[in-house]
């Protein structure tokens, strides 16, 4: 944010103060501000598999637990399927009764209630004026003129949001003033390269203003993601060993045990990178990899997270390996030529002080031996070591993102017994034996709180969007163009074995005979 020239050096430094510091009561303030009034939740794409599994469910979580308040909520479901709001309820209760308590299907019962479906095509100024008429309907009756606030999420395919969009901004912007407001939440992908990424960008950026726009990321609402910022900003061992002079590489990983499911169509037109990589895993990157932010205000953390990305080095092909597992292309709906890769290895390197010559390994695919998402921090070999135990392993921080989230040092102790010996075991914080009472919420519930607090933090700036592109948009075209070809792998393995010989070649020192075994309850 740049200072006009005719700011006062007084104005200057307030104006300083009030960015970057933050205490207890102005989150309490902001949080307050943005929480009173009628409150419309627009679901566009109602009748969807992503709005069915996640955002409905989403939404009845942060109702149960009283983040929705019964008295100001309403939720409006809009689709082109003609359904009636009863035939919308029943399709929602199904997911959501699986296993509940007696007291969780009352608390169902009346959340249903506040559920109404309008239908209407994508491009249809009629739908879209039914579904105001409808919203201006519960806000009325609610007497919240002024603060009325709707957030519309779009559980919907990306080349819909142009469209939609244009149907809202001209149809069912809220005129609430003074604080109400509209938001609008886009589900990833966004783009399939940097030019369509930039045009999308574009499209919205002339409908709403950058505040307004929350590009959801749902793997920035995980716990342990989450968490990422307090390890490595409030623990004071970690401050001087976070450092190329410390770690000797980083693997950030994801691993399925499934095929594409259903979903080959969709898959096919997208691949491992698109799908996983360039979102998920490099947010997680950013937030493993990023300076000290001024504050936790969620400008300044956005700000250090695309310094990140642009030191990111152009992405060298010797140094990535792709695969197709064996029999992907028997789905149907995939074409019998496919070039799309179903797994990647790719080394990233940051080019600036703290990460200079640290190997960033990236790895995702999928129908793999095991189900996994985890952050492996692997250290450099001790000096001097005169027990001998180099043979062993190094020292690694391992955050384990899902299943059975945890956090564990792995180290080198001495092995029980009268003989000077080493062993490698763990330091083991398991979030389901330590936190046994405390649900870990779902990433989609905390997302869709932070939108409705107007809290950006774990959200996609546009610059990021455009930096991350930049990153990869290069080597999606050789894939793209048929430059390179993915490796046959087969289901139910580790991927290539070209995959290991280039993570080998990082000097990444596998353990072998040391196998991390989450803790019963």
């Amino acid at each position: 944010m740049s200072l006009s020239t005719g700011s006062s050096p007084s104005s200057r430094r307030n104006s300083f103060r009030d960015d970057s510091f933050i205490d207890e009561k102005d989150v309490i303030d902001s949080i307050t501000s943005t929480e009173m009034g009628c409150l419309s939740l627009i679901v566009l794409g109602a009748s969807g598999d992503l709005a069915k599994k996640k955002t409905f469910p989403a939404l009845f979580n942060l109702f149960r637990q009283g983040f929705l308040q019964s008295n100001e909520v309403h939720i409006f479901g809009y689709a082109r399927t003609k359904l009636s709001d009863d035939d919308l309820r029943e399709r929602i209760r199904g997911y959501l009764s699986k296993g509940a308590s007696s007291e969780d299907l009352e608390i169902l019962s009346d959340f249903l209630k506040h559920i109404k479906y309008v239908s209407g095509g994508y491009d249809s100024a009629e739908g879209f004026l039914s579904l105001n008429k409808e919203i201006s309907e519960h806000e009325l009756a609610k007497n919240s003129y002024g603060s009325s606030r709707r957030l519309f999420y779009l559980a919907l395919p990306p080349s819909v949001y142009p469209s939609v969009c244009k149907m809202i901004k001209s149809y069912c912007m809220n005129q609430a003033v003074p604080t109400g407001w509209t938001r609008i939440v886009v589900e990833k992908p966004f783009g399939k390269d940097l030019a369509s990424a930039e045009e999308l960008s574009a499209q919205l950026g002339e409908l709403f203003d950058e505040p307004q726009l929350y590009r959801i990321d749902h793997y920035l609402g995980k716990e342990l993601v989450q968490n990422l910022l307090v390890l490595r900003f409030a623990n004071r061992f970690f401050l001087p060993l976070w450092n190329r002079d410390n770690i000797h590489n980083i693997q950030i990983v994801f691993r399925e045990d499934f095929g594409t499911e259903g979903r080959g169509g969709y898959f096919d037109e997208y691949g491992i990178i698109r799908d996983i990589i360039q979102n998920h895993l490099l947010q997680v990157l950013c937030l493993v990899a990023m300076e000290k932010p001024v504050s936790l205000r969620p400008e300044h953390i956005r700000d250090e997270k695309v310094k990140v990305l642009q030191s990111v080095l152009p992405i060298n092909n010797d140094e990535v390996v792709l695969g197709q597992y064996e029999g992907y292309k028997d789905d149907p709906t995939v074409s019998k030529d496919s070039n799309t890769p179903t797994f990647a290895t790719i080394v990233l390197r940051i080019h600036n002080e703290r990460w200079e010559g640290v190997p960033i390994i990236m790895k995702a695919g999928k129908a793999l031996s095991s189900r996994k998402a985890e952050i492996r921090v692997q250290f450099k070999d001790v000096p001097g070591d005169i027990f001998r135990c180099k043979k062993q392993g190094r020292n690694e921080f391992v955050i384990r993102l899902q299943p059975k989230e945890a956090m564990y040092m792995k180290l080198t102790v001495k092995k029980p017994g009268l003989d000077m010996s080493t062993i490698q075991s763990e330091l083991d914080l398991s979030y389901g034996q330590r936190y046994q009472d405390v649900p870990i919420p779902e990433a989609y519930e905390r997302l869709i709180l932070d939108t409705i607090r107007g809290d950006q933090q774990h959200f996609v700036r546009r610059d990021e969007l455009r930096a991350a592109w930049e990153i990869f948009t290069p080597l999606l075209h050789d894939i793209d163009d048929g430059k390179m070809k993915p490796v046959p792998y087969k289901p139910g393995s580790r991927g290539p074995h070209e995959a290991d010989e280039l993570v080998a070649k990082t000097g990444y020192v596998q353990t072998h005979g040391y196998i991390w075994i989450p803790p019963t309850l």
